[in-house]
């Protein structure tokens, strides 16, 4: 590996199986068996040299900081091919800390409430006749960390600056901060706190057993106040675009972010955003980093990333095809990805020519019957 540390050496020493869910061990069999001989590979051999080296597979899992960049590459193409000639706002909206435990017990639930609740306070002040009046568009992404690791939940939102009307017009928000953002976080917290209570009514959170935790929990949400942040992007929205796909494929950590990993702990940097930024150095007692790690995953099958309004899949040409017209600029085509799905070329660790070429694939390994990181580590190899 090229890194000094990774992921992979910090879940072969400290991670321990025992007591993880179905999702999380399948995650870290996945990571740790990223780009080794045990996801199988190819053999290279370069043209000019005759030099011959493998060349492993990744594991794809969408929790990998190895995998997936092509992916998000692909994912902002296409955002950035149905920009509009609009302002555009990052708006972010915040879960408060104390539902940090909800989350881990139902995390499905809440995920898709939050989702819901963020839009459908959009979506309420966009139609407001008094403000917009019209159709509003929003793409968000969910992201559940802060820089040390930390359950952080909250989405990252894009948002087109104005709203189609029901007449074909469109109406272009000329606000700095699109709403209100003290209307906007209280609209938020009621329609979500409802959304709870709702969802305890029915039973979707049979976890929560302590006797009167959910009306003491909704009640003290509903007396505190909640982070709703909102700002125009007007000169750099493909850079909140690249900023958002960052997220769609990836997690907590990428491996150039962890510094060094030892037989007791793992040192890792950050950005401190309380302290103008400061990039600093924080230190983990191993079995903590890989606790910290593994809130961070995600049930299977949730969509980390959604689209609601005219940016819907299921309308959204049309409905940008609409707005194009009544804005007068011409319908821009969908990205062309095709260049990213041609054939990868492979350098020469030994002359450092892009001259290798695939002799031979192999399958990958198939796992021995023990979960536990100790029996696999001798196959595990970078």
């Amino acid at each position: 590996m090229t890194e000094t540390a990774t992921l992979q050496q910090a879940l072969t020493r400290f991670l321990d199986p025992a007591g993880l869910d179905r999702q999380r061990q399948r995650v870290c069999h996945h990571l740790l068996a990223c780009r080794t001989e045990a996801m199988g590979g190819t053999i290279l051999q370069c043209t000019g040299c005759d030099h011959t080296q493998p060349h492993y597979f990744g594991c794809r899992d969408r929790h990998c900081p190895q995998c997936q960049g092509r992916a998000m590459a692909q994912w902002a193409e296409r955002q950035q091919a149905n920009i509009l000639p609009v302002r555009y706002y990052h708006v972010v909206f915040t879960l408060p800390h104390s539902l940090n435990g909800w989350v881990q017990l139902h995390p499905e639930v809440i995920y898709r409430r939050l989702f819901q609740s963020a839009w459908q306070t959009l979506r309420t002040f966009g139609r407001d006749p008094k403000r917009l009046g019209g159709e509003m568009g929003m793409s968000a992404v969910l992201h559940t960390w802060g820089q040390n690791l930390s359950q952080h939940v909250h989405l990252h939102c894009l948002v087109p600056g104005g709203a189609l009307g029901d007449d074909g017009i469109w109406r272009e928000a000329r606000s700095h901060y699109l709403f209100p953002v003290r209307a906007l976080s209280r609209h938020f917290r009621g329609n979500l706190v409802s959304a709870l209570r709702e969802a305890a009514t029915s039973g979707e959170l049979h976890r929560v057993t302590r006797p009167g935790d959910v009306d003491d929990q909704l009640n003290t949400l509903m007396a505190t106040e909640w982070v709703v942040y909102s700002k125009d992007c007007l000169e750099h929205t493909d850079t909140v675009v690249r900023y958002l796909a960052r997220y769609t494929r990836q997690i907590a950590i990428s491996n150039a972010r962890i510094l060094a990993v030892d037989d007791h702990q793992v040192t890792l940097c950050y950005k401190d955003y309380r302290d103008r930024d400061r990039r600093k150095q924080l230190v983990l007692a191993g079995e903590e980093f890989v606790r910290r790690f593994l809130l961070h995953v995600l049930p299977k099958g949730l969509m980390r990333v959604r689209h609601y309004g005219f940016l819907a899949n299921r309308c959204r040409r049309r409905r940008l095809a609409e707005i194009r017209r009544a804005l007068a600029v011409e319908t821009t085509p969908e990205a062309d990805t095709a260049a990213n799905d041609a054939e990868p070329t492979y350098t020469c660790r030994h002359c450092g020519q892009p001259t290798l070429r695939v002799i031979e694939t192999f399958i990958p390994l198939r796992p021995k019957r023990s979960r536990h990181p100790s029996h696999r580590e001798q196959r595990y190899r970078a």
